[in-house]
């Protein structure tokens, strides 16, 4: 029988390994943004941002703007008219008759002027709109120019067929076409119920009709903000959820932005245990000095000390359970300092008293019937 060996041997099927590799160092992307990476991120410019929802804001503004000041535009706009209609009889007397670039050109910067006072209400509140939905969706105010820098990645002709390609492109063509298609049919409905006003343009006169053009475009405008509006709130949830599940981070990443920002855990689990350490050993260092050690008897040890010229009740000096406590009797065995069992006093001066702190009130009674048996007992009393 012939052994298929390792030079001859095909494989049925070939699998390419890779393809079960998971993505980025330390694995996937499934732990949330810490917020030093959404700080970080933030002064680079980048936040969850929606062109559709400043736009439908902006043009929200500027309808509601031309309401209010549809009145104030349309008198505007007709004194206007009737100023420089009636001017044009003594520029005419003025210059023999006709027109000239110097008359022509006052009578221009003229109107320029008056048409900019007109519209100080409409560049006042697309200033006012546009900083403010950015500072919304910025989360502040922020002014950085990070992203004024030249990169030559933006440059590439590769990255920018990518770009177009992209299901990100895709979607942004869908998305413009519903957009102009639900824009199309709601300013078709609007116009559709005033189409028996606007045949009224006809017969009435120049100033009613004015004013009906502008109701008709508020109108118009009004509704297709509204629904605009919707698509901009809706496409910018989209960009908050995108925004945030490609700021997601890998676990590995998480653990490395900690060790960077707060050291590494072992190190500092290290320096935590020595100053432990060194704690316990001046609080050993103050239990030869301690009036008397109270004991549970064998799990907590609380050595106490009293001096009248220090504080008005005695002081915790050390304490500990389980072998801290036995370290605290033998350090006390070897100092004749004198070791009373009491389980509940133990207790209550172990849970509730740190070291280097006075006793409290309530257990005034029960420690001074201690201290006075070994005071009398010393001959201290």
């Amino acid at each position: 029988m012939e052994i298929e060996t390792r030079e001859n041997y095909i494989p049925l099927l070939a699998y390419d390994l890779q393809r079960f590799a998971k993505e980025g160092p330390g694995g996937e992307k499934t732990e949330p943004a810490t917020q030093k990476k959404l700080d970080d991120a933030r002064k680079d410019g980048k936040v969850a941002k929606s062109k559709e929802l400043t736009s439908a804001v902006e043009l929200l503004g500027l309808f509601l703007v031309m309401k209010l000041f549809m009145a104030y535009v349309a008198n505007g706009l007709l004194n206007l008219f009737s100023y420089f209609y009636n001017k044009i009889p003594d520029l005419l007397v003025d210059n023999h008759g006709g027109f000239t670039y110097k008359s022509t050109n006052l009578l221009a910067s003229e109107a320029c002027l008056k048409i900019i006072v007109i519209s100080l209400p409409f560049f006042g509140m697309g200033v006012a709109v546009a900083v403010g939905i950015n500072v919304f969706m910025m989360k502040g105010i922020l002014f950085t120019t990070k992203p004024l820098k030249p990169d030559l990645k933006k440059f590439n002709p590769a990255n920018g067929i990518k770009k177009i390609v992209s299901k990100d492109s895709l979607f942004e063509l869908l998305k413009s076409i519903l957009k102009l298609g639900v824009i199309a049919l709601v300013a078709y409905a609007v116009l559709k119920g005033q189409i028996n006003q606007i045949f009224l343009l006809y017969d009435i006169e120049l100033e009613q009709a004015v004013i009906l053009v502008g109701q008709v475009i508020i109108n118009t405008g009004l509704a297709i903000s509204a629904v605009y509006l919707v698509v901009g709130l809706v496409d910018w949830i989209y960009e908050y959820r995108k925004f945030n599940n490609d700021m997601k981070m890998t676990k590995q990443e998480v653990k490395d932005e900690m060790k960077n920002t707060e050291g590494d855990p072992q190190i500092k689990g290290r320096q935590r245990q020595r100053m432990r350490e060194a704690s316990q050993r001046r609080m050993m260092s103050d239990v030869p000095s301690a009036d008397v050690i109270i004991t549970n008897p064998t799990h907590i040890a609380v050595a106490l000390k009293y001096d009248d010229a220090v504080s008005k009740a005695p002081i915790v000096v050390a304490k500990g359970e389980e072998y801290l406590a036995m370290k605290i009797k033998e350090i006390a065995k070897e100092n004749k300092v004198d070791i009373v069992e009491n389980k509940p006093l133990a207790r209550m001066l172990y849970t509730n008293v740190e070291i280097g702190a006075e006793i409290p009130p309530e257990l005034y009674q029960a420690v001074a019937e201690i201290l006075a048996v070994i005071y009398k007992t010393k001959n201290r009393i």
